[in-house]
């Protein structure tokens, strides 16, 4: 009997597969049904091969060898997660699996990864497309009953194979050309130089700022507030003038002159799309970007509770009407009052029909529940809080729209004007489900009538600065980011990740993300064209025509090969100087060359040699430990002396002696003392007692 061979992206997500499709065999690298033989990639598995595998000599970086540009981009199996490719290739030659099914992420990175495995292992028997917007095992078993031709998916695999060749030839060339004429590390890119061009643009702005007083006037008017206004203008700059405002208002009465009233609706949102549940979460929960999407993605896989993530469309495709009820039944264990009078009353009805609209529908349909029932309590506080924004939104979708009334009225006093601005509250509609998820309610007053006097209570004068724009939060960056098309729902996060990282951008204490001086040294060497957000909005719209077919993946690359050349010849004739960044004055003990000082993984401060052939680094503050003070209870450092390890409190001073720990014996040795019980022919209960007290001496022995 033939079988099929299924690859997913992730082994967690193979598991699942494997389970819905009755696959019980297991082996370290796949797992094998009667019909089906499911593995799994580690992410990417292939990766494009670097300079120094067409050639040996760029192993060392020199400007005359730039650019490189290969006459054709190859790829080659990624040496930390070779193990896995060479099984999935073994698994490949069996003579009883005719047919490939992609599994992979549904979407343009996902295409790649199976795509680079499947021309790598010389794959040529028929292959298929699995593709779904759910990790439920319902919608696992719908989508192999209706597998598609893997030829459907081309021209999205030659979209993600010009972004990598793009972004292989730009990003490593000019930052290789940087980094030899400067002689620091540099790093430059067709997305992450633009983003960062932005957020020191908005540097400059608020660095050039330079604040003015100004006054403003409140007023209470029988219990209400009201502002002083000129035209459009709230603000005075003249402290004279605002003074003798204050004094002509004082026991005035004000009179209503002109009132008017505007009846408003506010529609329903629609769901989120990754982007937008990334801004929303980073200003109400605090999260970063790449946390959001770290969280968002264990709801998908792990809980399978929510649709897939990587997705930039908030609309939904109109054969989601049918399965709204059984969507709204699987999340009534935690929102049963809310979702109650929906499916008694309404029967599931979805009142914001406007949110079904194929047309708006890409590669998937907005983030939404799924069908899966929901266990509260095994989420974690992060997961929770952010499900909880997933969900209540969704929910707004079978609420009436929000309607109200704006009143803004007049007043005349002493020949000012005075504006009241109040709001009536109609129907709450969908804000009753948001709660203090979303943007507060306007406050409700009563209704004020043309002519009524009233007369002014206390007025105030108020001192103020004018103040520079705020930096930008990650909120405000991937709104600025979508805005240019820079990057895709799925690798933003990534790209501001890769600008911390790399010491161009630093997040400060609020959140707030501002360039370091390397970052705006940085910016001051590359081509104006590359740190445009245009031109590289340009790009990935082109990326785009390329997955619909309208855009030659041939032209692009040419492009590109053209620019990465001119791009190069710049930084090699350009005068421009450039200063190293916390250069000290320690040498380093290889080479001799000045160390300069930057951050490890973990925070901790690493001198680093700047001779790149050299690459001799070290520690410059002690490691933390995860043993705990005993006095206050921080995280001591780890040092090495005469005597051995030993503890101590940067806080406190106080030392402790490291002890040796016992071995304890972990799930690996336990499997491996299980499996030479099994083996043997001892008896059961002698045998395992036996080889547990082994175990147990050799540990105390170590």
């Amino acid at each position: 009997m033939t079988k099929a061979l299924v690859l997913a992206e992730k082994p967690s997500v193979a598991r699942e597969i494997a389970r819905v499709l009755g696959c019980r065999n297991n082996s370290r690298n796949y797992i094998e049904g009667d019909r089906y033989v499911v593995t799994w990639a580690l992410g990417h598995l292939i990766e494009l091969k670097m300079p120094e595998d067409y050639d040996d000599r760029y192993k060392t970086w020199r400007m005359e060898d730039l650019p490189i540009i290969p006459e054709k981009m190859e790829i080659k199996p990624i040496k930390q997660t070779s193990a896995q490719f060479h099984a999935i290739r073994r698994l490949a030659q069996r003579k009883d699996l005719e047919e490939f099914v992609i599994a992979t992420d549904a979407g343009r990175e996902g295409e790649l990864v199976a795509r680079w495995i499947i021309e790598k292992i010389g794959w040529r028997k028929p292959v298929k497309r699995l593709w779904i917007s759910s990790q439920t095992d319902r919608a696992i078993r719908d989508g192999f009953s209706s597998l598609k031709p893997a030829e459907d998916y081309n021209k999205l695999y030659h979209s993600a194979v010009c972004r990598s060749e793009a972004d292989w030839l730009i990003g490593l060339n000019v930052s290789r050309a940087l980094t030899t004429k400067y002689e620091d590390s540099l790093s430059a890119g067709r997305v992450q130089t633009p983003t960062l061009s932005m957020i020191i643009n908005r540097e400059k702005v608020i660095q050039a700022f330079r604040p003015e007083p100004y006054w403003t006037i409140s007023v209470r008017i029988g219990g209400r507030a009201a502002t002083w206004q000129r035209g459009d203008q709230t603000r005075l700059f003249d402290q004279h003038d605002a003074e003798a405002i204050v004094k002509k208002l004082g026991g005035q009465q004000a009179v209503v002159g002109k009132v008017e009233v505007r009846r408003k609706r506010e529609h329903q949102p629609l769901p989120y799309d990754l982007t937008e549940l990334q801004r929303n979460a980073n200003r109400r929960l605090g999260f970063s970007a790449k946390k959001t999407l770290n969280v968002l993605q264990s709801l998908y896989e792990r809980y399978k509770i929510v649709t897939y993530p990587r997705t930039d469309s908030r609309y939904l495709t109109t054969d989601i009407a049918a399965t709204i009820p059984e969507r709204l039944k699987a999340i009534s264990s935690v929102y049963g009052e809310e979702t109650r009078p929906i499916l008694h009353k309404q029967k599931g009805k979805v009142l914001a029909t406007n949110v079904f609209n194929d047309t708006k529908v890409g590669d998937h349909h907005a983030l939404i529940p799924t069908e899966q029932p929901v266990y509260i309590g095994d989420l974690s506080p992060d997961e929770r809080n952010l499900y909880d924004m997933i969900i209540r939104r969704f929910l707004t979708l079978f609420y009436p729209e929000h309607k109200y009334e704006t009143i803004r009225a007049i007043l005349s006093a002493g020949g000012e004007n005075l504006v009241i601005q109040d709001t009536l509250e109609v129907d709450p509609g969908f804000r009753q489900i948001l709660g203090a998820s979303e943007e507060n309610v306007p406050q409700t007053y009563g209704p004020l009538q043309e002519g009524q006097a009233l007369p002014i209570g206390k007025v105030v004068l108020q001192q103020k600065m004018t103040e520079p724009p705020a930096r930008f939060s990650e909120a405000d960056l991937l709104t600025r980011m979508e805005k240019y098309g820079l990057g895709t729902p799925a690798t933003r996060a990534d790209i501001i990740e890769k600008l911390l990282q790399s010491e161009a951008i630093e997040r400060n204490a609020g959140g707030r993300l501002h360039p370091t001086p390397k970052g705006k040294q940085l910016i001051d060497l590359v081509n104006p064209d590359l740190k445009s957000p245009e031109l590289t909005a340009e790009w990935e719209n082109q990326l785009e025509n390329i997955a619909k077919g309208t855009e030659s993946p041939e032209r692009f690359l040419e492009n590109i090969r053209k620019q990465t050349a001119q791009l190069v010849q710049e930084i090699n004739e350009s005068e421009q100087s450039y200063k190293i960044q916390n250069l000290t004055g320690t040498k380093c003990p290889e080479c001799g060359s000045l160390m300069k000082e930057g951050k490890d993984r973990d925070g901790g401060r690493v001198l680093v040699c700047i001779n790149r052939a050299c690459g001799y680094r070290r520690r410059k503050d002690p490691k933390l430990s995860n043993h705990r003070c005993p006095t206050c209870h921080k995280k001591m450092e780890m040092h090495q002396g005469k005597a051995g390890l030993y503890f101590q409190c940067r806080t406190c001073g106080i030392v402790e002696k490291a002890e040796r720990s016992k071995k304890k014996a972990d799930k690996r040795e336990t499997r491996r003392l299980m499996q030479k019980i099994n083996d043997g022919n001892e008896t059961f209960g002698n045998s395992l007692a036996d080889a547990l007290k082994s175990a147990l001496k050799k540990s105390e022995g170590n």
